[in-house]
């Protein structure tokens, strides 16, 4: 698994960003989220929110609600920071800190784990949040930004379908 760092954390931030984001993309890049989970016999919760409302949630067979409550704690780091939550992990962890000692947030309601990705709309900035919980938290940050490339490179990228 690769090495993650604040600077690879801007990076993946600047280049994953979306011209636009209807309802319809929330469905077709959840679905490629799990149709990648899976292929890779992965069990995972996906949840896409836009400016707080919910466009795309599913638990696959295997997972908890215990995966909804990982996935609410990251998503509130991205929502606080607009950063993903692997970004905050590694600025509290080159700080040698934890996000209760650092910023006075309860770890009871953010969690700085990997798995949850800023929605970022160019020349707007960040809109929601891409989370993914049910794997080590190393897996979960890849499998978002995995999909996330993926999506914006190809045909089933933005806008492929009508909403």
């Amino acid at each position: 698994m690769a090495q993650f760092t604040v600077e690879s954390c801007i990076a993946e931030e600047a280049e994953l960003q979306f011209p636009a984001f209807p309802n319809s993309d929330a469905l077709k890049l959840g679905l490629l989220i799990l149709r990648r989970a899976q292929k890779e016999s992965k069990k995972i919760a996906i949840d896409i929110e836009r400016h707080g409302q919910q466009l795309f949630h599913y638990a696959m067979e295997g997972t908890t609600p215990d995966n909804d409550q990982w996935i609410i704690r990251k998503k509130n780091v991205v929502k606080r920071f607009h950063k993903s939550s692997m970004h905050i992990r590694c600025i509290l962890q080159e700080a040698g800190m934890d996000i209760e000692s650092k910023y006075f947030l309860s770890p009871k309601e953010y969690s700085a784990h990997g798995g949850s990705f800023p929605l970022i709309i160019k020349g707007v900035g960040v809109v929601g949040a891409i989370t993914v919980s049910g794997l080590p938290q190393e897996e979960d940050h890849a499998l978002v930004v995995s999909c996330l490339r993926e999506f914006l490179q190809t045909a089933e990228g933005p806008h492929s379908i009508v909403d």
